[in-house]
């Protein structure tokens, strides 16, 4: 009797798994132009500071995320697509122009904040993408590059 319950069961689950993955598929939104708007042509970013971009923060702070291969399936879909959503609201580096010239600069302040207290890149990611793990010598580049942009900014508008 248990057996036959069990299958059931689990026939039930089988079928509800095949139905979500028709159901509310996330658009996999991806780009590797960079316009006028990216950080990159805002800001002076050298090489090693994009290429830390890349590797940690571009696949949820940028327009040129890579979609691994289990954002294809219900429900992990739905979550990683969620986590990039949310990651772009917060801080896009393809659509830096859009924020006002303040949330920039706190921005920037938060880049350092964030990966000094390991909270990004966010550590249910780096289960899944260990490459992104930021070294301490990552951090430390990160940190010089913004105190660096920040001085620069504070310098070209004195009024502040």
């Amino acid at each position: 009797m248990i057996k036959k319950i069990l299958k059931f069961v689990f026939v039930i689950l089988l079928i509800g798994f095949v139905v979500i993955q028709f159901i509310g598929r996330p658009e996999k939104t991806t780009t590797a132009e960079v316009t006028a708007a990216h950080i990159t042509k805002q800001l002076q970013v050298p090489s090693n500071v994009e290429s830390i971009l890349k590797r940690s923060c571009y696949d949820c702070h940028s327009n040129h995320t890579k979609w691994p291969w289990y954002s294809s399936i219900a429900p992990a879909s739905w979550l990683v697509a969620d986590d990039i959503t949310t990651g772009r609201k917060k801080m896009n580096f393809s659509d830096w122009t859009s924020l006002s010239e303040a949330k920039r600069e706190a921005r920037l302040n938060e880049i350092c904040e964030e990966i000094k207290s390991d909270e990004m890149p966010m550590p249910k990611y780096l289960l899944l993408h260990g490459e992104a793990k930021l070294s301490q010598a990552d951090k430390d580049i990160l940190c010089k590059w913004v105190e660096a942009e920040l001085k620069r900014i504070e310098e070209t508008d004195p009024g502040k």
